[in-house]
């Protein structure tokens, strides 16, 4: 697994996922009726993982599929021809 993300990012990642956790777990003990919880935590926690690893798997595919399989990226301008 290769590292896909820079530091800043990273910090990132830990302080956003880390708030939002913070922000979850007083709103879920304030509300149990609320279905969302769990999941929210998950997600935020995983955001805590990825910057901690410093690979997130959605920037992984999106890599892979935004380069062309022969190596060589070309530009996604279209190129007009004008008719004379």
């Amino acid at each position: 697994m290769k590292q896909n993300i820079d530091t800043i990012n990273s910090m990132i990642r830990i302080t956003c996922g880390l708030s939002m956790l913070t922000y979850i777990t007083i709103r879920g003990a304030r509300r149990e009726s609320d279905s969302l919880h769990p999941l929210l935590i998950g997600l935020s926690a995983m955001k805590v993982a990825e910057g901690i690893v410093r690979y997130c798997p959605l920037k992984a595919v999106y890599d892979e599929w935004s380069t062309e399989k022969d190596g060589i990226e070309q530009s996604w301008q279209q190129e007009i021809q004008l008719e004379k």
